[in-house]
């Protein structure tokens, strides 16, 4: 014998094989569970919000022609760019939907410094002043990131351009896509 065993331990012949056998099953089940699941509502990223478009298409696509003004009654200011308004399609038919401001950002009421906060406020509390004018009209309609809201611009009896006055009046700032900087960063400057 050229070779002696060493080690006088062997595993028992009845487990491993039986555990070796049962584990690909176990994998491949693991597998199909995991696909099953609803992960893409759970991750809220933007390129698997597919409900966004068709919600879109199906409501608004319906409305005719989008550049045109749509009277609007507004239900609630939300913050400085976004408001809950009943629509009045040509149909119609009356859509309940969030509108946010074309072309505006606005501080967030849940800012990151109280600066943020109080200038969430003043810019909240100016787009309230400026729907209140009555005669609200919602034109150059498309959809939003966020499923349930839309982007518009809006015109009041007074206000040709609401996001115009709120910019021309300091209380938010122009954005078209992309980053955006902070409010506090800002607030600390002026």
């Amino acid at each position: 014998m050229l070779f002696q065993r060493s080690n006088s331990y062997r595993p028992p012949v009845g487990r491993t094989s039986r555990l070796s056998s049962v584990l690909p099953w176990i994998f491949a089940f693991a597998l199909l569970a995991v696909g099953a699941l609803p992960i893409r509502q759970w991750l809220h990223w933007p390129h698997w919000n597919d409900g966004r478009s068709q919600e879109f298409e199906t409501i608004w696509r319906q409305a005719g022609d989008l550049a045109r003004h749509h009277q609007a009654d507004v239900i609630r200011t939300i913050d400085g760019d976004t408001f809950e308004a009943r629509v009045h399609l040509a149909s119609g038919q009356d859509v309940m939907t969030r509108v946010r401001l074309r072309g505006i950002d606005a501080p967030e009421l849940k800012g990151a410094c109280p600066e943020e906060l109080r200038m969430a406020e003043t810019a909240t509390g100016a787009l309230r002043d400026l729907l209140r004018q009555g005669d609200v009209a919602i034109y150059n309609i498309g959809p939003d990131k966020y499923q349930g809201r839309i982007v518009a611009d809006v015109a009041t009896k007074r206000t040709v351009n609401v996001s115009a006055a709120l910019i021309g009046a300091g209380h938010v700032r122009s954005y078209n896509g992309g980053h955006r900087n902070g409010w506090c960063a800002n607030a600390a400057r002026q």
